[in-house]
């Protein structure tokens, strides 16, 4: 019921998300394409909203060298409202885009542990036009393999994405 916090980030982050390439736990999504994950378009229509499979699935975004993270921005969709379930946020390190070591959660909202990732603490929440923000600088960060898990919402078991933009710089 209230406005989503600002992204507060230090002076020169950017989105580093923007055309990067995405990958995911299935092949093909059944409707859209991977690459409007990360395109900027956040409209909740026909044309931006990719469609995974039911039950647990994830997305990988490749930022293609290693970053300090500030924060994530994700957007499902929210042309109705819903809520996502098990919502996970990992980054992982150059080299690890299999998620095995030197993976760090800065959000998990899955509370019985059902995606199989460790029980979460954050709080569900309804979809917005704003995204929801998921300050990654408490957490430090550094990364160059973002991955969003979720397992269907409360609507149905389908798992979507309209946009995700991930506010960082480049380690230098």
């Amino acid at each position: 019921g209230k406005a989503r916090p600002n992204i507060l980030v230090p002076a020169g982050a950017t989105n580093l998300a923007l055309n990067k390439p995405v990958t995911s736990s299935i092949e093909e999504p059944i409707m859209g394409e991977f690459s409007w994950i990360v395109d900027g378009n956040k409209e909740a229509t026909d044309g931006s909203l990719v469609e995974l499979d039911p039950f647990t699935q994830h997305i990988t975004i490749d930022l293609e060298q290693t970053c300090d993270i500030y924060a994530i921005v994700v957007w499902h969709y929210h042309k109705q409202q819903r809520v996502y379930l098990d919502v996970v946020a990992q980054v992982t390190s150059d080299g690890d885009a299999d998620f095995i070591t030197d993976v760090k959660t800065v959000f998990n909202n899955d509370d019985d542990n059902s995606s199989g990732l460790g029980v979460g603490t954050d709080m569900n929440y309804v979809e917005t036009s704003e995204g929801k923000l998921i300050d990654a600088v408490a957490k430090g960060v550094k990364g160059r393999y973002v991955r969003l898990y979720s397992n269907g919402n409360n609507s149905n078991d389908q798992n979507h994405y309209l946009e995700v933009e991930v506010y960082g710089k480049p380690v230098q």
